[in-house]
């Protein structure tokens, strides 16, 4: 994901909960309250209860079992006496206005403003990540904000803005408050998204997928080395996730960090290109985003822009029709282009929309429809 962390509009949340039980699964709705002073939050939609106060985490790919007053992997749920709850549920560390190409998101009604809601935490622990302040860390290390799921559409409402997405940290980790900001967003008429590493469980994404209008995921690497050495995850999960987001024909656009020596080999990256064409179909855009270094990746240079130059060759060649270079202000790729002529479309120099010539998703030149919500 891009660094806004320092640039970011900051307002904050207030905590609440919530309850329903199917096949031994907890799907939380509505609200609840934890009868403790110190504690505040929403009850998790997505869990099993063990024996002796112990709970499994259903939400995301790792499956946490926790035991009483502990917190899964990712920080931020916590079992009180039996129960799973999440802690930043209302508790934003930030609420930021952007272009929606920030996300990066090209093909939802190019050039809108866009509010973006981030919290405490991830379920990953990327080496190269470059919102490490707030994605590792937990809730109790970082400012807050205290905004409920309507005050949050409400602030998007009076900034001008057309969508509100999920984005900086994992908001995996802050399900139930984007399931409830996104239901609420939806009865305002406001376009929903997410930014995502994509391990999260089939269930809970089916669930979020209802209510939401785009996502865009962090397809990491194609290598299972990459995923368990630099992430500390498994790549199975997120192709997956990618599978069931076409499934559902909710908007879909890829991102993949090209980092020099870790994941840039040609033919790792021809091999990503072909899954994704047999798999998602050649629409799906995909975003060769330039790495510079970050967190513990510092030793690291950034990606030569030759390596995405080469990386966009390979898509295209695989038969990709929206591939985009991101990072790289000016670049070529930076803007859309008709798949049927060849006109340039959408005109962009790194985020910023220049001058936007498609006639309801439609080229002007030859007609071509192009995919995504215009």
């Amino acid at each position: 994901m891009t660094d806004r962390s320092r640039r970011r509009f900051v307002t904050n949340i207030i905590p609440g909960c919530a309850a329903a039980l199917t096949a031994g699964l907890f799907m939380r709705m509505g609200h609840a309250a934890i009868d403790n002073d110190d504690l505040a939050g929403r009850e998790a939609m997505f869990y099993s209860k063990l024996d002796g106060n112990r709970v499994r985490c259903e939400l995301c790919a790792r499956r946490c079992e926790i035991g009483a007053g502990r917190r899964g992997f990712c920080r931020v749920r916590e079992n009180v006496r039996g129960k799973l709850y999440s802690m930043v549920y209302g508790r934003p560390a930030g609420l930021q206005v952007d272009p929606v190409e920030m996300e990066p998101m090209y093909h939802m009604v190019p050039g809108h403003s866009n509010l973006c809601v981030y919290t405490a935490s991830c379920n990953f622990r990327c080496r190269h990540c470059h919102n490490w302040r707030v994605s590792q860390r937990d809730p109790d290390e970082i400012t807050t904000i205290a905004r409920l799921p309507h005050e949050v559409v409400q602030e998007a409402v009076n900034r001008g803005c057309r969508s509100i997405s999920h984005s900086i940290n994992e908001p995996t980790v802050f399900f139930e408050y984007m399931y409830d900001i996104a239901r609420h967003a939806r009865e305002e008429g406001l376009m929903t998204l997410f930014h995502t590493n994509g391990y999260i469980n089939p269930l809970p994404l089916r669930k979020l997928l209802e209510v939401m209008d785009g996502v865009t995921v962090d397809l990491k690497a194609f290598s299972e080395g990459f995923y368990s050495e630099v992430s500390l995850a498994e790549l199975g999960p997120v192709l997956e996730t990618l599978r069931i987001i076409r499934e559902e024909n909710v908007h879909l656009e890829i991102v993949n960090l090209v980092i020099p020596t870790l994941n840039d080999d040609t033919g790792e990256i021809s091999d990503m290109c072909a899954w994704i064409m047999d798999n998602l179909g050649e629409d799906v855009p995909l975003h060769f985003n330039r790495f510079t270094p970050s967190y513990r990746l510092t030793n690291l240079a950034p990606t030569p822009v030759t390596t995405l130059e080469a990386a966009a060759d390979i898509a295209y060649g695989k038969g990709l029709k929206y591939v985009y270079v991101g990072n790289v202000a000016a670049h070529k790729y930076n803007s859309t282009w008709c798949p049927g002529c060849q006109t340039r479309l959408i005109h962009r120099t790194h985020i910023a929309v220049l001058d936007n010539s498609l006639q309801n998703g439609n080229c002007g030149v030859c007609g071509y429809r192009l995919e995504g919500i215009w």
